[in-house]
């Protein structure tokens, strides 16, 4: 899958400036608690959150995130903006719930990174 799908298939917004429709993502992570994210997101994946702060870029960073995408129709500051744009991070806005974004995807074949044991 590759960014441009998932613009199409979320009905997304894009909120970044620069943004290469075919980079391609390998898996999905949806949360709003980044140290879940550090614990089981994988190497160009696309992060789903509602939480809409500097600490989720940061996070995307250390992560190797290719792309966050704001549910609930989340908007990033200006701020968080330009820093994504110097970090190459892609950020997208839809109007679904997590819930229903993460099922969209599911359906596409987008995966997350691993089963939780336990």
């Amino acid at each position: 899958m590759v960014v441009a799908d998932i613009i199409k298939l979320l009905d997304a917004n894009v909120i970044s400036n620069e943004i290469d429709m075919n980079h391609p993502v390998k898996t999905v992570c949806g949360s709003d608690m980044m140290s879940d994210v550090l614990a089981f997101i994988k190497k160009d994946a696309v992060l789903l959150t509602g939480l809409n702060n500097l600490q989720v870029l940061r996070t995307a960073e250390m992560m190797d995130i290719v792309c966050i995408v704001f549910v609930r129709g989340k908007t990033p500051s200006a701020e968080m903006v330009a820093m994504a744009d110097e970090l190459n991070i892609y950020m997208l806005q839809t109007q679904y719930t997590m819930f229903d974004t993460c099922g969209i995807l599911y359906e596409a074949g987008l995966r997350g990174g691993r089963k939780v044991d336990g």
